[in-house]
């Protein structure tokens, strides 16, 4: 499981507070994708995305939030993943400038194969604000 709280991007943190006070911040593209990183990012910095084989950014589908916290509500299947190790993931929006929202490591690194699938089931990737 993916438990994540507070690991919004700067940019992220500024819409929210724009938002919460009354301005008129610019929201994510409604597509948002689930990255997988090779080396974390922070904050300000995003990590090293994994390239090659057939890796793709998957579309992230939460129901709604309750309790300040949501989850995926479908697997995210990586199919056909190069030989790599993974450390961490992050949410962009698919806006013509994508943008980064969310980061976060693995509770453990994954290792991988050159064809591998790594999966991420439903309700597994918890996303909250505290």
């Amino acid at each position: 499981m993916f438990v994540i709280s507070d690991n919004l991007s700067n940019t992220a943190e500024n819409r929210a507070l724009d938002w919460l006070m009354g301005g008129s911040p610019t929201p994510p593209d409604p597509d948002m994708k689930v990255a997988l990183v090779t080396a974390a990012g922070d904050d300000a910095t995003a990590g090293t995305e994994v390239v090659g084989g057939s890796y793709a950014r998957q579309t992230l589908t939460v129901g709604a939030a309750s309790g300040g916290a949501v989850s995926n509500s479908a697997d995210l299947v990586f199919s056909g993943m190069p030989a790599c190790t993974i450390v961490g993931w992050e949410i962009w929006d698919t806006a013509g400038t994508p943008v980064r929202w969310w980061y976060g490591p693995l509770d453990t690194n994954r290792t991988l194969l050159a064809g591998d699938e790594y999966r991420i089931t439903a309700g597994n990737l918890d996303l909250s604000i505290s």
